[in-house]
């Protein structure tokens, strides 16, 4: 399961796209409007996207994990539109033999959607609007040294990913 929808996130629904005997872990990562940023109280978010290309992108990023992690299954579903304090904006169920893997894919998704996934987040709050921007400065970059070879740079250990360490 890879969508964009403007409906509510369904968990359920992502935990049954990747439920499987041969899974031993499941990991589900939820992303939520918070009321509060950069010191102002956020009223909502509302997000659009280039659907079609968004939607080939989310399927390349859970390709990518496939491929780095031996996983059974992943299932990605982002919001477009208006998404209220407290509600899930995209949702990652990721399942596989063991958590590591499970953790590691989960994670890697979903830094790697806010790098490439053509999706636009506006936040609202009171007296304002402002489109944030440029996530995956803030949060971190994916790269590949060598095919199979994933490191992740973290936005606290490095201001300049070509210099930064790295971690596996």
């Amino acid at each position: 399961m890879i969508r964009l929808t403007d409906q509510p996130l369904v968990i359920d629904e992502l935990l049954d796209a990747v439920a499987d005997p041969k899974a031993g872990a499941v990991v589900l990562f939820v992303g939520t409007t918070r009321d509060h940023n950069q010191g102002r109280r956020v009223e909502h978010l509302e997000y659009e996207a280039y659907a079609a290309m968004a939607e080939k992108e989310l399927e390349r990023v859970a390709t990518e994990a496939r491929g780095r992690w031996e996983l059974t299954r992943i299932a990605v579903v982002h919001r477009t539109g208006v998404v209220p304090v407290g509600r899930a904006s995209v949702a990652i169920a990721v399942s596989a033999a063991h958590r590591a893997a499970a953790f590691e894919a989960a994670r890697f998704t979903i830094d790697r959607l806010k790098e490439v996934v053509p999706i636009w987040k506006k936040e609202f709050f009171e007296g304002g609007a402002v489109w944030i921007g440029d996530q995956c400065c803030q949060h971190g970059t994916w790269t590949t040294q060598d095919p199979g070879d994933a490191t992740h740079v973290t936005a606290d250990t490095a201001q300049d990913p070509a210099t930064a360490p790295t971690r596996s």
